[in-house]
């Protein structure tokens, strides 16, 4: 359990989840995770079908859209995380749900996905879903659209209990940044849709750039850009009620050298999702965005929630090798760390 300094500053809880390893097993992570002092994980969609494949007698991969072969799975894994003691924060990353044309084909797979992914909330024993905002083409630019979506699907959420997390990825299509998809939740208005708010979600999408040598967004100015910069975090602090962010992720990025190609990748994930997918360690461990900013500014709208550390390190195999309780409990540490600096101010 993290807890922050200071005489008016309660304790938060401390979530971990750790990007896809071949080598890291479901078992192996838990056991680390619970031995640096997590109170939680954030279990993916990834690391279920994984482990599922590690325990299947032929080692065949699951199809991810075989939901009652995954709740299976997923019981499996609830046992082993009341074993080392550690609750089931969130299911995560649902991708590319909200703005689809309302006939079409992609919705109806959208919502085939989520009620999937609603009965594995079931059986894991969580209530919340994480929801990245779509990077998908051919999606409705109008935010009322997105937000009818989102809230018709919590209404059907609401029916168990359940919430919904909805986290602006930095290469969406229209909803990048914590304001727009603050401003899409603002209009579903949802009792149960909230958001997760993430360091390197808003420090790469309006600072950073992973394609630039300076490893800055170079359309305006450095004073510009860290002035800007600046009024979004304090816009933030100011504007979005503490009960309406879920829970808080946190990571760092590497400045890219050299940059990345301007251009999507060969599966059509753009600059900034590449980015996320491979380059995100840990905060003080080579990363170089304003993730002090960022945190300090949710601090400062009274949130004392869940926090996450949500990494995805190509680089960890060759700092830390393949034994994860060091690398956990560098987590633990740095987390603690960010809280010092960032807590401290709050």
């Amino acid at each position: 359990m993290a807890t922050f300094k200071g005489d008016k500053i309660p304790t938060c809880y401390a979530s971990c989840s750790i990007g896809h390893n071949d080598k890291h097993t479901l078992p192996e992570k838990l056991k680390a995770i619970a031995g640096a002092g997590f109170d939680a994980i954030e279990l993916s969609m990834p690391d279920i079908l994984a482990y599922g494949q590690q325990i299947s007698e032929n080692r065949s991969e699951l199809d991810p859209n075989d939901f009652a072969t995954i709740r299976t799975v997923g019981q499996k894994i609830r046992d082993l995380c009341k074993e080392h003691g550690l609750k089931i924060l969130i299911l995560q990353p649902f991708a590319n749900f909200e703005g689809w044309p309302k006939d079409g084909k992609e919705r109806k797979d959208a919502w085939e996905r989520a009620m999937g992914w609603m009965s594995i909330m079931e059986t894991i024993g969580t209530d919340m879903m994480q929801i990245g905002s779509s990077d998908a083409e051919g999606i409705s630019s109008n935010f009322d659209d997105l937000a009818s979506d989102l809230a018709e699907l919590a209404d059907v959420f609401a029916k168990k209990g359940f919430r919904i997390a909805y986290e602006n990825w930095c290469w969406a299509t229209h909803a990048p940044t914590w304001k727009s998809v603050w401003e899409v939740v603002k209009r579903a208005d949802r009792p149960n849709l909230g958001l997760c708010l993430d360091t390197f979600q808003s420090a790469g999408g309006e600072w950073g750039s992973p394609v630039t040598r300076s490893g800055l967004i170079e359309d305006v100015g450095k004073y510009d850009l860290d002035r800007r910069w600046k009024a979004s975090c304090e816009e933030l602090s100011q504007s979005v009620p503490p009960e309406k962010i879920f829970f808080l992720q946190i990571s760092d990025a590497y400045k890219m050298d050299p940059p990345l190609e301007n251009k999507s990748d060969r599966s059509g994930l753009r600059p900034r999702g590449q980015w996320s997918h491979d380059y995100r360690p840990l905060p003080y461990d080579g990363g170089y965005l304003p993730i002090e900013d960022f945190t300090r500014a949710v601090l400062k709208t009274g949130f004392r929630g869940w926090l996450s550390m949500e990494v995805f390190d190509g680089r960890g195999p060759d700092k830390y090798g393949d034994n994860m309780h060091p690398y956990a409990q560098q987590a633990f540490s740095s987390l603690q760390k960010l809280l010092d600096k960032a807590g401290a101010k709050a």
